[in-house]
């Protein structure tokens, strides 16, 4: 990575790890999500529990800073470590609950361990790392080495390595490691134990990565399914068989074996048991960090068996039918928006069609609304290949997308389907047709949503006239249905 000024100017704008350390409530941020996560090897906390164990937190510090210190909620602080502009916290639902979940995004990981740095440290020790570093030219070199000869040759050099040092341990000379050694080392492997911790979190997030992509070609594919299916399982196929695949499988097939896990709990009783690490004083969850490597492992494992669940259902021909249905009405609604938004006549009606479905929008004025701020999370569609940038769209509107999910949420609580205009009525538009599209497009990602094209609904909001006066306004849709 290069670090020249403009590298360096755009990750303190936009990387969430440097804005974290930016943040006004740093330490707060670091404190808690280490000990709420990193340092008991928490993967994913409810919002129920994390709200009171932050709260808790909160209560403590307002006791030695005063009240004005934190003066908001808990919930409230979570909800804004979690938005996208931040991007501290990963909040999202998981498969069968309807509760929030939180997670640390690999980021803000990164910035906690960067932070345990900082400390100053006993002693740096270095010749353990020479000696890893020495190793690790070894492994390459003789694992490169395609002459049979010289592998034979460095072979019996190291047979005659281990006969001389069998021959020293029966004669009584037994080379021990001093005390400083040992801490050394043990220092390293803590170390590396946590940063391999911290790799987990960026492997999921990579894999999802890789299925938020394949969701955007299918919804904006054009071609034929067959065709899709290939190019989708070429490309699982090419995570599979990446350098971060291969690793990540040769990691697992070694911490799988029932052998290996009895070597490494016998290596770590018996090197925990020294006075000269005993004396480090290390954490008590060392002595099983390798069952907690296989915990993190298989979390992983499950969160690529549901993405590819998720997928398989995504792919299902009602589900093909209703996300390419949704995506041609959002691309019609951008399309006519954008070739209108400058002066359409007062009153005029806008009829956009998508695939078979028409949305007819009277407006009396473009859709930007200049004398309306909202100051809330923006929403746009996923970049990326072929992708729809609604930004246009709304460019003055922005829109509580996690909002407008929990609104959806709590409404199937009571019920097992509920339309966009239901929606709509229990809590009204506030944002007009970049709300809709917003609705539309959690239709998509986040819920079972099916259209009936037999029934139009109209959905109503308040907008300024040009005028500045207040006027109502109406969208005409096929009905949406939201489901559990």
């Amino acid at each position: 990575m290069s670090l020249d000024y403009a590298t360096l100017e755009l990750l303190r704008q936009s990387h969430p790890a440097w804005r974290l350390l930016r943040s006004d409530h740093a330490a707060l941020l670091a404190t808690f999500l280490h000990r709420a996560f990193v340092a008991p090897n928490v993967r994913v906390m409810s919002q129920a529990d994390l709200a009171e164990t932050l709260e808790d937190a909160l209560f403590d510090l307002r006791e030695k800073l005063g009240t004005a210190a934190f003066p908001k909620s808990a919930l409230e602080y979570l909800n804004d470590w979690a938005a996208n502009e931040k991007g501290w916290l990963r909040k999202f639902y998981a498969v069968g609950s309807d509760e929030p979940q939180f997670d640390l995004t690999p980021s803000t990981e990164k910035a906690i361990a960067w932070l345990g740095t900082l400390t100053e440290r006993a002693f740096v020790g270095t010749e353990s790392r020479l000696l890893t570093l020495f190793e690790l030219l070894k492994q390459m070199s003789q694992g490169s080495e395609t002459d049979p000869a010289l592998r034979v040759a460095e072979l019996h050099k190291r047979r005659d390595e281990i006969d001389a040092e069998i021959a020293k341990v029966l004669s009584g000379d037994l080379p021990l490691l001093d005390d400083t050694a040992l801490k050394e080392r043990f220092q390293q492997f803590s170390a590396l134990a946590r940063e391999l911790m911290t790799d987990f979190r960026e492997v999921e997030q990579n894999f999802r990565g890789l299925d938020r992509r394949v969701r955007e070609r299918i919804t904006l594919w054009d071609g034929s399914k067959g065709e899709l299916l290939e190019q989708i399982m070429g490309e699982r196929d090419a995570i599979a068989e990446s350098d971060q695949g291969r690793s990540f499988r040769a990691f697992w097939d070694f911490l799988m074996s029932s052998s290996r896990q009895e070597e490494l709990s016998a290596l770590l009783e018996r090197v925990l048991g020294l006075p000269a690490v005993q004396a480090l004083k290390p954490e008590a969850r060392t002595r099983r960090v390798h069952y907690d490597w296989l915990e993190a492992g298989e979390h992983t494992q499950r969160t690529v068996a549901q993405l590819s669940q998720q997928l398989r259902r995504f792919l299902d021909d009602q589900a093909w039918l209703e996300n390419r249905r949704i995506m041609d009405i959002l691309r019609s609604i951008e399309t006519h928006a954008l070739a209108l938004r400058d002066s359409p006549p007062a009153g005029e009606v806008m009829r956009i069609a998508g695939t078979g479905v028409d949305v007819e929008l009277p407006m009396e004025r473009p859709l930007h609304v200049p004398t309306l701020k909202p100051q809330i999370a923006d929403v746009s569609l996923e970049a990326g290949e072929g992708s729809i940038d609604a930004g246009a769209l709304f460019s003055q509107v922005v829109i509580d997308k996690a909002q407008l999910e929990r609104h959806v949420r709590k409404a199937l609580q009571e019920r097992s389907q509920v339309t966009l205009k239901d929606l709509t009525q229990m809590q009204p538009l506030r944002h007009g047709l970049a709300e809709v599209v917003a609705y539309l497009q959690l239709a998509d990602e986040a819920f079972g949503a099916t259209t009936d094209e037999s029934t139009l609904d109209v959905i109503e909001w308040t907008g300024a006239g040009r005028d500045g006066e207040l006027c109502r306004r109406e969208a005409s849709l096929p009905r949406v249905i939201f489901v559990r």
